[in-house]
């Protein structure tokens, strides 16, 4: 018998509203995996104002050991300052942001440093091959044109697409529903992910990696810790679980699985099943409502005429 694929995940759930996004998150996770044939191992580490509570330290060393020996790190706040440490101690070199927001779908990916264009531009490929097979990138320097001319060889089915950061800007303004997956270089990509981001109002998803070239990499939602929701049951574990979407897709390249989530989540919200704060009026879903729906709906998400982790 073949044995299952294993993954293990150091999970940082922090204070605030934190252990509840992580707890739906591993729910989530364990049915996603056990549908798509493969093993998610978790350890949760004491991190952030939690920590700090219980140990006096941010980041005690078992925590930081836990996240060196993961396959991956799925914190609950990015916006946690400790969280820094733990990047400073990865290989990472490379950044993907996903944003969800009015209506469209699209993935940023950028080097974190100049000599990592290449391999940048490789995943951004194998991103856009695995969705719509669409590429925008927003690059002049001669070193990033070389990286894009030579990929673009090896992905012959992906359609390129190459604009100015200001027209870029532009589209995501005025229509974002046009792009898909945009390589950027290293100045621009905080600026495109932004603007996808807040531009216009509305309801939003938004979560990040920053991964390295063995796949390991940090991942989490942008929201902060909101302790101002901790224990009530109501906060939005949406951007959470997009998180862990791009974790299962980028980090262990099982991006089946990680579109199967990506599209419960999505069609869970257009099915009207919202938390409070995505509501102007009303009662709304509680967070164990919304993910009851998610959960529930999560085989119908699945397609298996997907040709996930194929490569030129």
């Amino acid at each position: 018998m073949k044995r299952k694929k294993r993954y293990s995940v150091a999970c940082l759930s922090g204070d605030g509203i934190g252990p509840e996004m992580t707890a739906e998150a591993s729910r989530a996770l364990a049915e996603v995996s056990r549908m798509h044939g493969f093993v998610i191992e978790e350890v949760h580490m004491p991190f952030g104002g939690d920590a700090v509570r219980r140990f006096g330290h941010p980041l005690p060393t078992a925590t930081r050991a836990a996240c060196l020996d993961a396959d991956a790190v799925l914190v609950a706040s990015t916006r946690e300052p400790a969280l820094e440490a733990v990047k400073a101690e990865l290989d990472l070199s490379w950044r993907i942001t996903r944003v969800c927001a009015r209506g469209s779908e699209l993935a940023v990916v950028s080097p974190l440093a100049d000599d990592a264009a290449p391999l940048a531009v490789e995943r951004a490929f194998g991103l856009a091959f695995s969705r719509r097979a669409r590429l925008t990138s927003v690059g002049e320097s001669p070193a990033w044109q070389a990286a894009l001319a030579e990929a673009a060889e090896r992905w012959d089915g992906v359609l390129v697409g190459q604009t100015r950061f200001e027209e870029a800007v532009m589209g995501l303004v005025q229509d974002p529903s046009h792009l898909d997956v945009i390589a950027s270089e290293q100045p621009f990509a905080e600026a495109l992910a932004s603007t996808a981001a807040y531009a216009h109002e509305g309801t939003r998803m938004v979560a990040s990696g920053r991964v390295g070239p063995d796949g390991k990499g940090v991942f989490g939602p942008t929201h902060g810790s909101a302790p101002q929701l901790a224990g009530q049951g109501v906060a939005n574990p949406s951007a959470m679980l997009l998180a862990a979407a791009l974790m299962l897709g980028e980090g262990f390249d099982e991006r089946s699985a990680a579109r199967t989530l990506e599209r419960a989540v999505v069609e869970t919200l257009g099915n009207g099943v919202r938390t409070p704060d995505m509501l102007s009026s009303g009662a709304g879903a509680t967070t164990r409502e919304f993910m009851d729906t998610l959960l529930a709906s999560l085989p119908a998400a699945r397609r298996d005429t997907e040709f996930a982790g194929v490569s030129p």
